[in-house]
């Protein structure tokens, strides 16, 4: 029996981790009565704008492959066959920018982003191509060995042609999963979610079809007398003050008048509730309100520090999963690695940038280039110093202050003569 037929040569005992099973029961309709998938919830203006700040503020970070020399400093490792994949084109047909925010809008919607790894004969990766991760499914064969089932081209997941799967070993899949519960694969935030984000696209729903009936409430018509046909009353005034006749002057016969209703308390606090809810998805993709557009308690001495908030605790993560599966399934053991370069985001206001070079400066860890390379500025030559590292001349170690002193007195056999 060869090894590909040993691996999938599975029995009824053998482990199983299905993600389409395992998150089916997490789907449908909400308690609001809205039917909340990752598709529909991209129609919520909150969720959509919160998986494009992190989708698009990943995908725009710098993404180098970085190798440890003898002396233990990282060097990039341009020469690398990843680094061109990594950093300008996976595949000919998108650009890393691309490729990337793909990946990304797929792990905050699924949980999970899948790429199929092409190798040569060699075994080399010659490029890399996204996969739906509404496709794929994770399974354990009775050897212990993971295994991806792809399903392609098909409309109805349940009704799928047997055909059309294909099945993918662990070294021909990147895999890179989200918060779950076994490690193996992550949970939809919009599943984990549904509620809340179903909460929110009711609310907007509830919204459209009240401004679609011009914001205006319905009434009652009194008549002094009893009326013997109210439903022919009601029907023609309908078909004169409704619809594009909403604003027209209506002349009430026989003592009748007009009563027009209020909205309810309730009702009317469906803004508030929009605005709550905007919060409430936000809180669940670790955004910054002031990012996706609400700067109700946004201030201009809080908002950057909110910013470089958003990149140490939300953005930063994602990074290091991104690197540690990058490193874990591309590259493997060795000296190689990748890193994204965050730098560029951490930066402050002109002025805490140039206070914290001065102290970098001054105390020796620093110098001209290294100041001139994290400002995007070219180098000093390094014959005018622009490598030299510089201390204050007059911070001493302690034990060498009585030798400083000592050689600055004079001589007191020079003051004798």
């Amino acid at each position: 029996m060869s090894l590909f037929s040993n691996l999938f040569h599975t029995n009824k005992a053998s482990p199983k981790n299905n993600l389409s099973s395992t998150m089916s029961f997490l789907f449908g309709s909400t308690t609001a009565g809205q039917n909340v998938t990752e598709r529909t919830a991209m129609q919520n203006t909150a969720v959509y704008a919160c998986v494009r700040v992190l989708a698009e503020g990943l995908a725009g970070l710098p993404l180098h492959v970085y190798q440890y020399g003898e002396d233990g400093n990282k060097k990039r490792a341009i020469d690398h066959p990843l680094y061109f994949l990594l950093h300008d084109a996976p595949n000919p047909e998108m650009t890393s920018f691309i490729f990337r925010e793909t990946l990304m809008n797929h792990l905050l919607l699924w949980g999970n982003a899948y790429a199929q790894i092409i190798r040569d004969g060699q075994g080399n990766i010659k490029a890399l191509y996204p996969l739906m991760p509404d496709r794929m499914d994770v399974n354990r064969a009775a050897n212990g060995e993971l295994y991806y089932t792809y399903t392609r081209n098909y409309d109805d997941y349940q009704a799928k042609n047997k055909s059309q799967q294909v099945i993918l070993l662990s070294n021909e899949v990147l895999h890179i999963a989200g918060l779950g519960f076994d490690g193996l694969i992550g949970y939809s935030p919009i599943a984990m979610a549904k509620n809340a984000i179903g909460l929110s696209m009711a609310a907007e729903q509830y919204g459209s079809t009240f401004f679609k009936n011009d914001a205006t409430p319905g009434g009652v018509l009194e008549h002094p007398n009893i009326v013997k046909d109210p439903e022919r009353l009601r029907k023609s005034w309908q078909a004169q003050f409704s619809g594009a006749n909403n604003h027209s002057v209506a002349v009430l016969e026989e003592g009748m008048t007009f009563h027009q209703l209020s909205i309810p308390p309730d009702q009317a606090q469906f803004l508030d509730t929009r605005k709550f809810q905007l919060d409430e998805i936000a809180r669940i993709f670790r955004v910054p309100p002031h990012l996706i557009g609400d700067l109700e308690r946004s201030t201009f001495s809080n908002i950057e520090q909110q910013s470089l908030e958003f990149v140490k605790y939300t953005l930063n993560p994602w990074c290091v999963r991104w690197e540690q599966a990058i490193n874990q399934q591309l590259l493997g053991a060795g000296n190689y690695f990748v890193k994204f370069n965050v730098d560029g985001l951490m930066r402050g206001d002109y002025e805490s940038r140039m206070n914290g070079y001065a102290i970098g400066r001054q105390n020796g860890w620093l110098s001209a280039n290294d100041i001139r390379e994290l400002e995007d500025l070219n180098k000093i030559p390094a014959d005018q110093g622009g490598d030299d590292y510089l201390v204050n001349g007059n911070m001493l170690p302690l034990k060498q202050a009585g030798n400083f002193y000592k050689n600055t007195q004079p001589n007191e056999s020079e003051d004798d003569n």
